[in-house]
């Protein structure tokens, strides 16, 4: 009856949906009225409103509506969706500032004499719209009424200038800043997670080991990550556009030709700048802020949303005396407020000198110029034609939509998966042949046909949340939660260009002439269907294009990843790997330099370190080389192993599902006692024996082969992972102690600097006052306490101190403890002096030439070339799968 249940849900769903019914009421509508039946159905016929229910009830189904409300709204945590009325704010008030006009006219002369210019300069401009509005609506409408009528007038194709305007409209569905692509990250937030969950399950299912290594974890994603990895993906799909139009009209010159005319001289170009720089200016500010790693998606948007104001406030009062005081006044703040920075650093806590007040002055002026500079805008755009009320009023509109739907999204996501929808999904993507690939190829062609007939959101948060989580958890692709996010968005983006509910066809047919048939545009729009999915499946191919700017920015900012983070392991000991091949002889001769150095005189504990720590450098190379070519050993052997582990692994699946169907039933039999059950309850043991039976069947089938083919196999698995921990053993003892040795030997000029007050009170102890004295061993002791390698001689006074800090000062044990002290000085600081002279400048050197290598693990942070490397070595997608 689940079945059925299931089968209402989406036939009312597509009911609502198909008779024109508000989204917003028809996602949660459905979810209720079909769990209301279906408690309703079981408690009339079963006695038990759960009867119908796979997981759960009514009742469980309510407390996980209640859970996701408090996911969206509540949770502090959770704040990705902040970013979404400010990016709508920054969209519709650019786009009531008239920018588009300004773009279009300009870009159309600076391109027309290139054949299909016109096409060109309407997909740069629908580019840079996507970068700042965002709106599809309004870029389209725009474009439809501005650049339509000047294509068709130099004889454009009627189906080509409409397909340009509706696919370069659709830009900003993919170039962040998306609404598309926060709501995509927030609904695979939650897909991590329950990804992440059944990974680590399959992993304990198939290896029999409770603990699952974090190196195999589902990676969530962010915001601002999905900017990142969408950046590249919407500059390819703008490129292929131009290019197609570029080639087309050179091919047929008739359907897009040369549009000659117009000047290029001063004031050309002066009105190209006015036009062109502020966008981009904004363009910067935003994305800029969020690839440098300098501000968050939100207060990115909230950057955004301030540069819309302040462009709205000029463009408003445009031809008037004045109309770029406010513009101006506010980047002047704003430089005023980056040179403080730069020159002052100011801290209003550490205000010393005359130089940080007036650094604090300068900076407090220049920030009240940059608000007064917002408020000047916000005053215009207040004024001028109700603009700021009318911007907010569609901002609270849009938003509002936007979270009513992903509220009903969760409900139908909840009630889909409590009538067991998300584990038939699961069952059938997991019996197609072909493995990950297969799944991923079926998701995105039913995410395609969904477009035809659904918006963007409904598929993006109804289809994603249930198919998500079981892409994500598959180990045979080792998909990112980014990458799957962008393919995802990509897929989605010919949604508004599909008939018969392509939204965009929808704005362009409102604002074409009559001279152009729909019929056009449906024949313009299927060449840039075509080339979307072009783009789908290079970036499917080739996963870097997504992957390697969010790696790159996350691995060079200041809050990376230390080298020695799990995930990071495999890459690292690549690049190392390398380090040894192209630098080996040179790090060989710096060990061998290494080992000559005279170390007799140095502390017994420090000499021993650095004698094993050279023992470990030799070792270490040839330890990682062996590794590797356990790696390789295993790629070999992978090839005919996978074939046996999938078929394995998937007749071991139907056993656990077949034992899981055995256990309910053996549940439920046990809870019948009456007389009057009877024969329910040997029904249900009848349907036991059944499914053992099955059960036995399923065991039987597999290879005989198999535990011998799986230990060997776990063996080479065993055998790599071993040599990887000796080697990264052995690189730790090498550099280990060759560090510690260098930070003593920095800390050498504080450590002389104790004797004066050494020998100082080393003379007094038997004369002075011992409470005078305290305070100074006190001194004495956190002085030393701060040196490296100095904690005996801190730990000593500190002894001293307690001796003539007791109620009854014992002068003859403080006398003897600092004699101690001092003896325990003079020898460290004899070793310390010879070994300045004669061993640091060679450890340095040699340091140095291994910092890179052996010493790499051991670094707060990769280096640039060093992080450039891991990036890219990482943006591929590692089959992990034969481990589980």
């Amino acid at each position: 009856m689940e079945l059925v249940f299931l089968a209402l849900l989406i036939f009312l769903m597509a009911l609502a949906l198909g008779s024109g019914f508000p989204v917003a009421f028809a996602l949660p509508g459905s979810a209720i009225v079909t769990v209301a039946a279906a408690a309703i159905a079981g408690y009339v016929t079963m006695g038990n409103p759960d009867a119908f229910f796979s997981h759960g009830g009514p009742w469980q189904w309510l407390s996980a509506g209640v859970t996701n409300l408090r996911g969206v709204y509540w949770e502090v945590e959770r704040d990705t969706l902040i970013a979404i009325p400010l990016f709508i704010f920054m969209g519709i008030m650019l786009q009531r500032s008239k920018i588009a006009e300004d773009l279009l006219v300009t870009m159309a002369q600076l391109f027309g004499p290139v054949p299909g210019g016109l096409g060109i300069s309407v997909v740069f401009v629908g580019a840079l719209l996507a970068a700042t509005t965002g709106i599809v609506g309004a870029t389209v409408v725009a474009m439809g009424l501005i650049s339509l009528p000047a294509m068709l007038r130099n004889n454009y194709s009627k189906s080509l200038a409409t397909g340009t305007i509706a696919a370069s409209g659709t830009l900003g569905q993919i170039i962040p800043p998306s609404i598309v692509l926060i709501i995509l990250a927030d609904q695979l937030a939650s897909a991590v997670d329950q990804a992440g969950t059944a990974r680590k399950a399959l992993y304990k299912a198939a290896t029999g080991e409770i603990s699952m290594p974090s190196s195999f974890d589902v990676v969530s994603t962010s915001a601002g990550e999905m900017f990142l990895g969408a950046f590249v993906p919407g500059l390819l799909l703008v490129g292929i556009y131009m290019l197609f139009i570029l080639i087309y009209a050179l091919i047929n010159p008739k359907v897009a030709p040369a549009v000659h005319g117009g000047t290029f001289d001063k004031a050309f170009f002066a009105k190209l700048s006015l036009a062109l720089f502020p966008p981009l200016g904004l363009i910067f500010l935003v994305l800029g802020s969020i690839l440098a790693g300098i501000a968050t998606v939100n207060q990115a948007g909230a950057i955004g949303a301030v540069g819309a104001i302040m462009m709205a406030g000029y463009r408003l009062k445009e031809g008037e005396r004045g109309a770029y005081s406010p513009v101006l006044l506010g980047l002047a703040s704003l430089v005023g407020i980056f040179a403080v920075l730069l020159i002052f650093q100011p801290n209003i806590k550490a205000i010393v000198t005359t130089k940080d007040a007036l650094g604090i002055f300068l900076g407090v002026v220049a920030t009240l110029g940059l608000i007064v500079a917002l408020g000047w805008s916000c005053w215009r755009t207040f004024n001028i034609d109700n603009t700021l009320q009318g911007v907010m009023i569609e901002t609270a509109k849009t938003t509002s939509l936007v979270f009513i739907i992903l509220l009903g999204a969760a409900m139908l996501t909840a009630t889909f998966r409590a009538f067991g929808g998300e584990d038939l999904v699961r069952d059938f993507l997991n019996s197609m042949p072909g493995g990950f690939w297969m799944k991923f190829t079926i998701v995105m062609a039913v995410i395609f046909v969904l477009g035809f007939f659904l918006d963007f959101i409904e598929i993006a948060v109804v289809v994603v949340p249930i198919v998500a989580p079981i892409l994500l958890a598959d180990p045979s692709a080792n998909i990112t939660a980014v990458w799957l996010g962008v393919m995802i968005g990509l897929n989605i983006q010919t949604s508004f260009l599909t008939p018969p509910f392509g939204f965009a066809l929808f704005y362009l047919r409102g604002v074409a002439p009559p001279i152009v048939k729909t019929l056009d545009m449906y024949k313009g729009v299927i060449a840039f269907i075509c080339l979307q999915l072009i783009a789908l499946v290079i970036v499917g191919l080739y996963p870097p294009l997504v992957n390697y700017l969010p790696n790159r920015t996350s691995l060079t900012s200041e809050t990376a990843p230390p080298p020695r983070n799990p995930r990071l392991n495999y890459c690292v000991d690549q690049y190392i790997s390398d380090q040894f091949i192209e630098n080996g002889a040179l790090i060989s001769a710096a060990i061998k330099s290494a080992r000559e150095l005279n170390l007799d005189y140095l502390p017994k504990r420090i000499k021993s370190g650095l004698e094993q720590s050279f023992v470990a450098a030799e070792t270490a190379p040839d330890l990682l080389k062996q590794a590797r070519a356990a790696d390789d050993v295993i790629s070999e052997k992978v090839v005919d192993y996978k074939p046996l582990q999938n078929n394995v692994r998937s007749i071991q699946s139907n056993i656990r599902d077949e034992d899981a169907k055995i256990k309910g039933l053996k549940t439920e039999a046990s809870r019948m006692y009456s007389a009057d059950q009877a024969d329910a309850k040997k029904l249900l043991l009848e349907k036991v024996a059944v499914l053992e039976a099955d059960r036995a069947k399923l065991v039987a089938e597999i290879p005989a082969e198999w535990k011998t083919t799986y230990g060997d196999f776990r063996k080479l698995l065993k055998s790599e992972e071993l040599l990887r921990n000796k080697y990264r053993r052995a690189a730790d003892e090498a550099y280990k102690p060759v560090a510690e040795l260098l930070a003593i030997l920095r800390g050498n000029e504080a450590f002389a600097a104790l004797q004066a007050d050494m020998m100082k009170i080393r003379s007094e102890i038997t004369s002075e006052d011992p409470a005078k004295l305290v305070a100074a061993i006190e001194d004495l002791g956190k002085r030393a306490g701060d040196i490296e390698g100095a904690s005996n001689i801190a730990s000593g006074l500190s002894k001293v101190r307690r001796s003539l800090k007791a109620n009854t000062p014992d002068i003859n044990e403080a006398s003897e403890g600092m004699e101690k002290v001092a003896a325990d000085y003079d020898e460290q600081l004899a070793w310390r002096s010879r070994a300045e002279a004669n061993l640091r400048a060679g450890l340095e050197q040699y340091e140095q030439t291994i910092r890179s290598t052996l010493g790499l693990r051991q670094q707060t942070r990769l280096n640039r070339e060093q992080a450039l490397f891991v990036a890219a070595c990482q943006s591929g997608h590692k089959d992990v799968s034969h481990y589980f």
